[in-house]
């Protein structure tokens, strides 16, 4: 949807032209992409005023005027599910199970964690996916108001919830409800917040079910690892008798708006609890991990979209994923898909923009906000460069945009109508300094000989 030209005479605040303009047509149909030539967007008070044609723009006053010829622009990417704190770790637990990943690294090395190292890798973190094009995510960890902080320094969008696991007693899950009310609607609107217990093996059924009470009366969501992989639908099975999808289902969290992140080992038999929430429920894929960790399934999309369920793209950790590359997690999603399905016809790629825009958008909460190119929804949206060799020439445009950009194809990041990256040029934070702030932190924070874990891992 677009419309014909800027909606007030008045100065606006950007002005983008000579672009072409990724829009949708239609929200609910995958295919119903399109792409305008030779087009503007104008951003009035963070939000788009219009997407116009660029002989419109040029008589539009503005304050800042990006020619954009060559370059295409889109909904900003949306990292659906991250730890972004645990690039401090990226690269420190390599080539084990999870079991051993978890067990033997990285829980004893975030026994370590301090406000200050969630500060420095969340900062770190952040720089990361401005350049990569990324205008929100939706994190899980600790000492998240020091995320909070960085979100609001940086410019960023993002949901934010604070982790909690039964073994830290009802403190862990009044510090994660106080850190939602308390940050919701912080940082001019930018941060949402949501519940974040870990997952159904280390949160009790006792507490689930006290969180989807909570979510309900503060009208918050939920974000929890769920069904991560089959080993551990099959143990819950095993004890429970129940799949994780199932427990969490027992303990009204179906009920709540709810992100579970991976679902890579939900079965046929979830799938009816999960059409009954009616979209209410989305899960978030981060391929790259499964395919390092060796888990025999990816997550089932296409299952999942028949349910009515939005599936949003994401990276998790860089400490599991080594990356925040929306991108190739873009990429992956649909040549994964496409192996498991054993069919070429899906996921295209055009079907994969709509996970990376709309239904990410929808998947954490921002379905009415971002995600797509229209009068109204506020101005997150990045300027990829196609002029370089691995993008040409252009046959298919959606296949270029998921197969053949890279993270460093992004010029210019915008967030909230503010530009955060022009021309590859960090303008909210200083990368130099967040590398050294780290740099000084990681003996301390990588010590594992004080024998202690923050839990372990044990489905």
């Amino acid at each position: 949807m677009t419309d014909a030209g800027p909606q007030s005479a008045s100065p606006a605040d950007l002005v983008v032209t000579g672009c072409t303009v990724l829009v949708h047509e239609g929200y609910d149909d995958a295919e119903q992409i399109a792409f305008r030539e030779d087009a503007a967007l104008v951003v009035r008070e963070g939000a788009i005023d219009a997407v116009t044609t660029a002989a419109a723009a040029r008589e539009v006053p503005a304050a800042t005027r990006i020619e954009a010829h060559g370059q295409v622009a889109l909904p900003g990417l949306i990292n659906c599910h991250t730890h972004a704190p645990m690039v401090a770790l990226r690269g420190l637990a390599e080539d084990l199970p999870i079991e051993e990943w978890f067990n033997d690294v990285v829980w004893p090395v975030e026994a370590n964690l301090t406000a200050r190292d969630v500060e420095s890798g969340a900062r770190l973190a952040c720089a990361e996916m401005i350049r990569g094009g990324v205008t929100c995510f939706a994190d899980h960890y600790f000492h998240m108001d020091a995320v909070a902080a960085v979100v609001t320094e940086c410019g960023l969008r993002a949901q934010l919830g604070a982790a909690y696991f039964s073994s830290q007693g009802p403190e862990g899950r009044e510090n994660s409800v106080e850190f939602a009310l308390r940050q919701r609607g912080a940082a001019d609107g930018r941060i949402t917040t949501a519940l974040a217990p870990h997952a159904p093996y280390t949160v009790t059924g006792a507490d689930l079910g006290a969180t989807a009470g909570l979510a309900r009366e503060h009208g918050l969501p939920v974000h929890i690892h769920a069904a991560e992989n089959r080993d551990q639908t099959d143990t819950s099975l095993a004890r429970h008798g129940l799949t994780p999808i199932e427990v969490l289902d027992r303990a009204g969290l179906l009920d709540t708006d709810l992100l579970i992140a991976h679902g890579t080992g939900i079965v046929d038999r979830d799938l009816p609890l999960l059409e009954r929430t009616g979209g209410r429920t989305a899960v978030a894929t981060a391929p790259r991990g499964y395919l390092k960790f060796g888990w025999p399934a990816t997550t089932p999309v296409r299952a999942l979209r028949a349910a009515g369920v939005p599936v949003g793209l994401a990276t998790d950790g860089a400490a599991s994923n080594n990356s925040l590359d929306v991108w190739e997690a873009m990429a992956l999603t649909s040549l994964t898909q496409k192996f498991t399905e054993g069919d070429p016809r899906w996921l295209t790629s055009r079907q994969a923009l709509h996970h990376a825009t709309v239904q990410s958008a929808r998947a954490v909460g921002l379905g009415d906000t971002v995600g797509s190119l229209v009068p109204g929804r506020r101005a997150d949206f990045v300027l990829v460069d196609l002029t370089g060799p691995h993008t040409q020439p252009v046959h298919d445009l959606a296949a270029t945009l998921v197969h053949g950009v890279r993270a460093a194809d992004v010029r210019t990041t915008v967030v909230d109508g503010r530009v955060l990256m022009r021309d590859r040029e960090l303008l909210t934070i200083d990368v130099g300094e967040a590398v050294r702030e780290l740099a000084d932190r990681l003996p301390g924070l990588t010590a594992r000989d004080h024998g202690r874990r923050v839990q372990r891992y044990d489905t």
